[in-house]
């Protein structure tokens, strides 16, 4: 086994987890997931049927990651953050059939206890505060807070917030790399 996974925790038949990714206390891997490499997956999480992680991906304790979620390389989940998957559950209405894909994109950050409704893009690198609640698509590199979750500006790929000069560009402080704003959208200049 080239992963750990401590004693305590239930990894189903079908699932393909990459090297390196460590699994921690009563945490459940259901069937046909895939989990990348050098993951985090904490204390009391669950991962549904046919999940799919990227590389690098942390997940903190209390995180339920529910089947439709696809999460690409290096996001990070904060502790007790919630996924739905179904837009207008009821349980005497069997709606299997209707769970709806929701992609959190490379880099992204999704603070503690945040709500993601099902069926939304969240953005490269986007960060989104603690306790907010997302509604529709997160833009990459934008900073959004609140109930419903809104966006009141944009962050570096190392997470911290971004100056827009005149011209439209910005540098992150800790990395130097600079950004441009264009037309609403952010990205990083190579």
């Amino acid at each position: 086994m080239s992963y750990f996974s401590h004693e305590t925790a239930v990894i189903d038949d079908g699932c393909r987890i990459g090297e390196g990714t460590k699994i921690w206390h009563f945490s459940h891997i259901m069937n046909d997931c895939v989990i990348g490499a050098k993951c985090n997956i904490g204390q009391n999480v669950v991962v549904s049927p046919q999940v799919v992680l990227g590389d690098n991906v942390k997940v903190q304790n209390n995180v339920s990651i529910y089947t439709g979620v696809i999460c690409e390389d290096d996001v990070f989940l904060g502790p007790s953050m919630v996924f739905t998957n179904v837009i207008n559950p009821r349980s005497h209405v069997n709606r299997r059939n209707e769970y709806q894909k929701t992609v959190v994109s490379k880099g992204a950050t999704i603070g503690a206890n945040a709500t993601i409704i099902c069926g939304n893009q969240i953005g490269r690198f986007s960060m989104i505060g603690a306790g907010a609640v997302i509604t529709r698509e997160v833009l990459p590199y934008a900073l959004v807070i609140g109930n419903p979750g809104r966006q009141v500006g944009w962050v570096s790929e190392y997470g911290h917030r971004l100056k827009f000069d005149e011209s439209g560009n910005a540098t992150c402080p800790e990395s130097g790399e600079v950004y441009e704003n264009i037309d609403g959208k952010v990205n990083r200049i190579k």
